[in-house]
């Protein structure tokens, strides 16, 4: 089951594209976007990537630090980094144990076929770790957009 508003968000390391350690406890006090997707340089995931890379300079300057998660491997994660000119770390999850604390590696059905996956979901985590917001369904190619919206909607 994915993890709702309110929870705080569950600690974890994980290789970036780059071999770097990252986790959660790394942003403490920080305002994190922590974004899950299916697979690397697919229509979909490239759509959101390039979205959040057009507009990082401003999630950035709003405080936000993005972090993306799929199944793929550092190498994949390389070349997607690499070919669209993406700023921020993307963590290989591999063995899914990012997937499965925050919930979204499950059951999912695409065109008549179900099977285990990752399901699009981005959390907005604040300065204190907590689970602010959960779009389950972002908007790929608007999805800075939403981040922000969203943000400014929980800050009043």
């Amino acid at each position: 089951m994915i993890l709702e508003e309110g929870q705080k968000a569950p600690n974890f390391k994980g290789v970036d594209q780059n071999g770097d350690t990252i986790s959660l406890a790394d942003y403490k006090g920080k305002k994190v976007v922590l974004y899950f997707y299916p697979h690397d340089d697919t229509p979909t995931c490239t759509e959101q990537a390039c979205n959040l890379r057009d507009n990082y300079s401003l999630l950035q300057s709003k405080g936000y630090h993005i972090i993306g998660v799929s199944e793929d491997d550092v190498k994949s994660h390389k070349k997607f980094e690499q070919k669209f000119n993406l700023p921020f770390p993307l963590i290989a999850d591999t063995k899914q144990q990012i997937l499965k604390k925050f919930g979204v590696w499950d059951w999912k059905t695409f065109m008549g076929n179900t099977y285990i996956g990752t399901h699009r979901t981005t959390f907005l985590i604040d300065e204190k770790g907590k689970i602010v917001k959960v779009i389950k369904r972002p908007k790929n190619k608007k999805h800075a957009e939403e981040i922000i919206a969203f943000w400014e909607e929980i800050e009043g």
